[in-house]
C-alpha cells in the first residue's frame, strides 16, 4: 500500500493546534499535530452524513429553508444536507479555518462531490459562534460538527458552544420547533442533561463511521421545544 503524502498544512486561528492534509492515491485525512489518528478521513464519513440527514430530513418540503453548518471539514455534511433540502434552502456554512475552505476547492472537494460549488451554498470564513451571535433570521436547522463534539480538542474557543451560554444562544438563533444536531466522537449523559435543561428535547443517536463498522460516534439531536411552529 503506497504511503500518506503530506500535501499541505495549516495552524487553527488562536491556538498552537496545526491540521495536516495527507493523501493516498485517491484518499485523504486530516490530521491534528501531536495527536495519532485521523481528525477526518475521506473513506469514513458516514456518521458526518447521517449528522445531515438526522437534522434536515424534515425539511425535504420546506420552501426556503435556512440551515447553518459549523464545520466544513471533508464537505461530506454539506453535501448530505444539500442533497435533503429543496432548492430554494440556504445553507450557511462556517469554517474557522481558512486553508481547509481552499482544500475543499482543490484536489480535496471530489470526495464529496464539490458541495461549495452549489448555488445555495453561502460559506462563511470564520467562528461559527459569530454568525450565531449576529442578529437575523432564525434557522430551521443548525448542524455542528465542530472538533470532536463537546470536548472541543483543536481550539478552546468552541468549548463555549456546549455550555449553558452557548446553547442558549443556539436555541434562540432557531424558529419554533427548529432543530440543532450536534456530532461528538461519544456519548456524553452530562451534555445531554445541559441540552435539556435549556428546552431541548434530546435524542442520542449511535451511528458508525461506516455503514454497519467502524467507530462509533454519537449524534445529539435536540429539537427546540415551543407551543407551535411558524414560519
Amino acid at each position: 500500500m503506497d504511503p500518506w503524502t503530506i500535501i499541505a498544512s495549516a495552524a487553527v486561528p488562536d491556538g498552537d493546534t496545526r491540521l495536516t492534509l495527507l493523501q493516498r492515491a485517491d484518499d485523504f485525512a486530516i490530521r491534528i499535530s501531536g495527536i495519532p489518528g485521523d481528525l477526518m478521513n475521506s473513506r469514513m464519513h458516514h456518521s458526518e452524513e447521517a449528522l445531515a440527514e438526522l437534522a434536515c430530513a424534515r425539511l425535504a418540503a420546506v420552501e426556503n429553508a435556512r440551515i447553518l453548518v459549523g464545520g466544513l471539514g471533508m464537505g461530506f455534511t454539506l453535501a448530505a444536507v444539500l442533497r435533503t433540502v429543496p432548492g430554494s434552502a440556504e445553507v450557511s456554512v462556517a469554517e474557522l479555518v481558512p486553508e481547509v475552505i481552499e482544500w475543499n476547492r482543490g484536489p480535496l472537494g471530489q470526495c464529496a462531490g464539490r458541495p461549495l460549488d452549489d448555488g445555495r451554498t453561502n460559506i462563511h470564513p470564520g467562528d461559527v459562534v459569530a454568525l450565531l451571535k449576529q442578529p437575523g433570521k432564525p434557522f430551521d436547522a443548525i448542524l455542528l460538527d465542530v472538533d470532536n463534539g463537546p470536548e472541543a480538542m483543536t481550539a478552546s474557543a468552541n468549548g463555549w458552544l456546549y455550555t449553558r451560554a452557548g446553547l442558549k444562544q443556539i436555541y434562540e438563533r432557531l424558529r419554533p420547533d427548529g432543530i440543532v444536531a450536534i456530532w461528538s466522537v461519544r456519548g456524553d449523559q452530562l451534555f445531554a442533561g445541559r441540552l435539556k435543561k435549556t428546552g431541548f428535547r434530546v435524542q442520542a443517536r449511535t451511528v458508525r463511521a461506516r455503514p454497519g463498522k467502524g467507530s462509533r460516534h454519537t449524534i445529539f439531536v435536540a429539537q427546540k421545544v415551543a407551543a407551535r411552529s411558524t414560519r
